[in-house]
């Protein structure tokens, strides 16, 4: 196997460091923070615990609402892309800003999916939970979530 000269690594580390520079002048994606708190929330719909609202804001809010806390570098190409796809996907898989306008039989869904995500160790996604400690659940806030959850899934198919 041969090896580039050093001239070329250098070369290709230039090109690379341009890309990199130019990229971030290219525009942003439009952040994800509304002042107004919302009517549809599922907090408005049903009675939460402050304890329980904590977790879910430190660990699942950021992706699955309408306000978004960004870290320091959520500022820097390519990761502003990331971040965003991961919001714009993450608001459309659960909401929980616009739970009230989801039909019944959604948030029936929703509320025994979350269950069971965060149950199995899916929810909160493992690349969150790398940068962010507060999303990493102890048995204890899986369990709480998990029940809180259920609860609110079983009084719903009544």
């Amino acid at each position: 196997m041969k090896y580039l000269p050093k001239s070329k690594w250098k070369k290709a580390g230039l090109i690379l460091l341009l890309i990199f520079v130019l990229i971030q002048f290219y525009p942003r994606p439009e952040k994800n923070i509304s002042s107004a708190q919302s009517s549809n929330s599922i907090e408005q719909l049903y009675p939460i615990q402050d304890s329980i609202l904590q977790v879910l804001k430190a660990a699942c809010y950021d992706c699955h609402s309408n306000n978004t806390n960004y870290p320091w570098y959520s500022t820097i190409q390519p990761v502003a892309w990331f971040l965003n796809r991961h919001i714009v996907e993450g608001k459309e898989e659960l909401n929980f800003d616009e739970f009230g306008n989801y039909s019944k039989r959604r948030q029936q869904s929703k509320l025994k999916s979350i269950a069971s995500q965060v149950n199995d160790g899916e929810m909160p996604l493992t690349s969150y939970k790398l940068l962010h400690k507060k999303a990493r659940l102890s048995g204890k806030e899986r369990s709480m979530i998990t029940k809180w959850f259920m609860e609110k899934y079983d009084a719903s198919r009544n």
